[in-house]
């Protein structure tokens, strides 16, 4: 559970409001230029679909999920980023490679960067969605 504290400003006095948030989780949705090569590429990744609608789908790995939608608008897709934190950046990195999402897809994968914040390297989908997959420094 991710405690969050939003500090909101009430106008027109300025006074100030703090809510305190519970967080159980976040669920992004993103889009699809072609929904079904969308699905069978985060399937290929590891992520468990579940079928909500025949244009919209959950995908889920633990207790983590993202919603993938029938929907594409250029502008959108290719301004959507996610970061997914992994455990090891350069394992996952060479199970990327493993799985041959470049010649598949058509996809590009880039390899890990360690930055001075951590690591991360980064995979985009076949819509254009930028996955950053990465560790922070402790």
């Amino acid at each position: 559970m991710v405690c969050l504290n939003l500090i909101v400003y009430k106008d027109p006095f300025k006074k100030l409001i703090t809510m305190n948030h519970k967080a159980l989780s976040i669920r992004p949705f993103i889009g699809a230029k072609d929904f079904e090569v969308s699905r069978s590429f985060y399937r290929d990744l590891g992520f468990e679909e579940g079928i909500l609608d025949p244009k919209f789908s959950v995908f889920k790995t633990g207790d983590l999920a993202f919603y993938l939608q029938d929907y594409y608008d250029k502008n959108w897709i290719e301004n959507t980023m996610i970061f997914l934190e992994v455990e090891d950046v350069d394992d996952y990195y060479n199970q990327l490679l493993a799985l041959n999402l470049t010649e598949k897809y058509g996809v590009k994968l880039t390899p890990t960067r360690h930055l001075d914040w951590g690591s991360e390297c980064f995979l985009h989908d076949p819509s254009g969605v930028l996955w950053h997959f990465g560790k922070f420094n402790k």
